[in-house]
């Protein structure tokens, strides 16, 4: 899986970008017909792009603002659709991630006290502020790999004293071909790609997880990532949790998860990673951001 940091280092180079030059304009020249046209062509084109930047649907570049840095792993500050703003706010990460060690196949915590820390990023990737959990509300290892501390603070607090605001969980399924992001808090490095496909079963050693979405290649993620939020570029939404990947070809064992179909044929994809869903989680947490595994349209595995 795309494991907790253990002792590696990881060398980042972060290239510049350099602004283009500026073109300066000819001196003037008497007019004939070729120049004529060649400005009428000019000034058409310019207009067309001007039209096309205020008519294209806008983007917004996705950043660091509400993701957090673990002490091993990746996570972020989320809400649900219907989360209000004085309720206790969320932070997501894998339930590989949890300060207790890797949770048994078949084993779901809920409600357990916890205190961990974690370090709140704005929008560069600047530590501003340490958030402290209550409780683990959620975390396991089967079916999908995720883990939900509620926190000492709420939403609107966050906002009020480091403006920032948490990210949007989605409710409806991923699609294949959304562009992404994969967002790291922990080492503050994003990784872009778009949704591949599905995998039906994901098998890693003693775990299996159901539906995850798997990455293009471009999506290189590494350890430390893990728990990562997989962002839709184009909504700014969660859509998924980071959380593994090939790393050498092996057949289903730890660090080399398989792709298992409905028919049982097995897959194996070097170098390729993958994230777990997240869609299916707002249905089992009401009012006050509290946990409801008995919540109509709740399928999150249950202790």
């Amino acid at each position: 899986m795309r494991k907790p940091l253990g002792a590696a280092l990881f060398a980042l180079v972060i290239a510049g970008a350099g602004a283009a030059p500026a073109v300066a304009a000819p001196e003037p020249a008497a007019v004939d017909t070729e120049t004529a046209t060649s400005v009428v062509r000019d000034a058409v084109t310019s207009t067309t792009a001007a039209v096309s930047r205020i008519t294209a649907p806008t983007v917004q570049a996705v950043n660091f603002a509400g993701t957090v840095s673990l002490s091993n792993c990746s996570g972020s500050v989320v809400r649900f659709p219907g989360s209000e703003d004085n309720d206790p706010a969320m932070v997501m990460s894998n339930g590989h991630c949890l300060e207790t060690g890797f949770p048994a196949a078949g084993e779901v915590i809920v409600d357990r006290a916890s205190s961990r820390t974690f370090g709140l990023l704005n929008a560069a990737g600047t530590r501003v502020a340490t958030l402290r959990a209550s409780k683990i509300a959620y975390a396991t290892m089967t079916d999908t790999d995720v883990s939900l501390y509620q926190l000492t603070t709420t939403y609107a607090q966050i906002k009020s004293s480091y403006n920032i605001s948490p990210l949007t969980m989605n409710d409806t399924h991923p699609v294949a071909g959304t562009a992404i992001t994969v967002v790291s808090g922990y080492w503050k490095r994003t990784y872009a790609c778009n949704v591949d496909g599905f995998a039906y079963r994901l098998k890693e050693g003693a775990w299996t997880w159901k539906d995850s979405v798997r990455y293009t290649s471009a999506c290189q993620t590494i350890g430390g990532t893990s728990g990562s939020p997989v962002v839709d570029n184009a909504t700014g939404n969660v859509v998924a949790v980071n959380n593994t990947g090939n790393e050498d070809g092996g057949r289903c064992t730890d660090n080399n998860p398989c792709e298992v179909d409905e028919s049982g044929n097995v897959t194996v994809r070097a170098g390729i990673n993958y994230a777990q869903e997240t869609y299916q989680i707002p249905a089992c947490f009401g009012v006050d951001n509290k946990l409801d595994l008995s919540a109509s349209g709740c399928t999150l595995p249950k202790p």
